[in-house]
């Protein structure tokens, strides 16, 4: 029972309409496959002198059409259809165009692959080419293939050489001539200008393409650069090419050498006239405001050379330059002095160089100076002392020594000195002041000898001084102990 209720329910609308969609696309796809039994390529690529292959294939999946001949006609134009190869299996083959003679031919002798080579392709060779068959019982079968012809341009960039002036004109020009398809201009350039662009199309399809730069060109212009940049298709990279502008303007002038310093029998005096212009300045002339040139003058070139300064010389120089464009002048007045008021010229920078060096030297002796006298210092400082003190005074110090009551000394018979004769008091050696050392040093504290004048002790005690007095001190010993503070020994007379 559920088996033929289920066969009896009714199709929803949705669902049939769904159905019906997918029949129709089946059919569609189906007639297309059973439509599509010319194969070709869709689409060529070609230069001109080339040869390019249009091949062509009849697919017939049941084998019950029948081939009759197949035709290759070209379409260079919407409207225009011109056989160019026609093969047929028992007529052989045939090209009916004079324009494709000899240049096209059936690479196979099969209706089933009838493929055909195009030699020495040409520019008008462009177009639509299709593979037709006369068939039965269905017809004619065709499928056709696009040539696209392409040409690389030919590129060339050129300056235009102009005057300089206050209106805008053409500087620089850039061409890409017989290029299929067009191409494309750009400019590069740091001055200020713009550009313009045309086309032209040629009659066998190719496109020329022009562009101009443009500006109001000065003399700071000349010799600027703008740059020509060209892309098209059948390029792998753009076309560059640079330019240098040329700008034609009339010269400028000027005159170097004088110095201010023309004093009479000078010899080595110049003059030189400086002058730029595009084109370069053809003449240059020398002339005196006074007149003629002076006797003591040459003119070589662009220069004039005093062979000696005197008052002829005291004038107006005038230098004139000229080109196409027109001339300049430049002038300037030389004043002749005496060689007693010229002004001194500084001398080579010897002196100079050398006190330079002297003033370091002495810089250098100072700063070692000063860094030799701080270490020393420090040095001083550090280290021990070069001079001990004396040793500290002890019990018996030198003065109660000197008040103590001592030993009558014994006398000693002298020889009588002789009037004038000088006495020289003997003295031990200097008194010990190293502590390590008790053997060295003088024993009057590093004093020179004591030298007497006996004359000025002739009226003492009535008589002179050569009789000592056994009643006075004995004079100190010899030798003091360590430790003991030591006094220079009494001088007795």
């Amino acid at each position: 029972m559920a088996r033929g209720y289920a066969a009896r329910r009714p199709v929803s609308p949705v669902r049939s309409t769904w159905l019906a969609a997918a029949a129709a696309v089946v059919l569609l796809v189906a007639e297309g496959i059973s439509a599509q039994k010319v194969r070709v390529e869709e689409e060529l690529e070609a230069y001109p002198t080339e040869s390019v292959d249009l091949h062509c294939q009849f697919i017939d999946g049941a084998g019950r059409t029948k081939l009759t001949q197949v035709s290759w006609i070209w379409e260079p134009s919407e409207g225009q259809r011109d056989n160019i190869a026609v093969y047929h299996p028992s007529y052989g083959q045939s090209f009916p165009n004079l324009a494709f003679k000899e240049r096209v031919v059936f690479l196979n002798n099969s209706l089933e692959n009838p493929s055909i080579r195009i030699s020495h392709l040409r520019m008008s060779d462009a177009g639509r080419y299709t593979c037709e068959y006369a068939t039965y019982p269905s017809g004619n079968e065709q499928g056709t293939t696009t040539l696209i012809m392409l040409a690389k341009p030919k590129n060339s960039a050129k300056v235009v050489t102009v005057q300089a002036g206050t209106k805008s004109v053409v500087v620089a020009q850039c061409e890409a001539a017989d290029g299929k398809p067009a191409a494309t201009i750009k400019w590069l350039a740091s001055v200020g200008g713009n550009h313009s662009t045309s086309t032209t199309n040629g009659p066998d399809g190719t496109v020329t393409v022009r562009s101009e730069y443009r500006l109001v060109p000065t003399p700071t212009d000349n010799g600027r650069e703008v740059t020509c940049m060209v892309e098209q298709r059948t390029q792998e990279r753009p076309w560059v090419y640079p330019l240098k502008l040329s700008v034609e303007y009339p010269p400028s002038v000027s005159i170097e050498g004088y110095d201010n310093n023309w004093y009479v029998g000078r010899s080595d005096a110049v003059l030189q006239c400086l002058a730029s212009g595009n084109p370069a300045p053809t003449t240059v002339t020398w002339t005196a405001a006074s007149g003629s040139l002076p006797d003591t003058v040459v003119v070589e070139g662009n220069k004039l050379l005093v062979r000696k300064v005197d008052d002829a010389v005291n004038t107006t120089f005038i230098c004139e330059v000229k080109n196409k464009h027109g001339a300049s002048r430049h002038q300037i007045t030389t004043i002749v002095i005496e060689e007693e008021q010229r002004p001194i010229t500084p001398g080579p920078p010897t002196g100079a160089i050398v006190g330079g060096i002297l003033g370091v030297l002495v810089f250098i002796a100072i700063v070692g100076g000063v860094i030799f006298f701080v270490r020393k210092h420090q040095e001083d400082a550090d280290g021990p002392p070069k001079h001990k003190p004396p040793p500290p005074v002890k019990a018996g110090s030198s003065t109660e020594m000197l008040n103590k009551p001592s030993e009558p000394p014994t006398a000693t018979e002298t020889a009588p000195l002789s009037p004038g004769e000088v006495y020289y008091e003997p003295t031990g050696r200097e008194p010990v002041t190293n502590l390590d050392d008790e053997t060295t040093g003088a024993l009057n504290g590093g004093a020179p000898p004591v030298m007497v004048d006996l004359d000025k002790y002739d009226n003492i005690d009535g008589h002179r001084g050569n009789d000592l007095d056994s009643s006075s001190h004995e004079p100190p010993p010899a030798n003091i102990c360590r430790g003991e503070s030591f006094v220079s020994p009494a001088m007795y007379v």
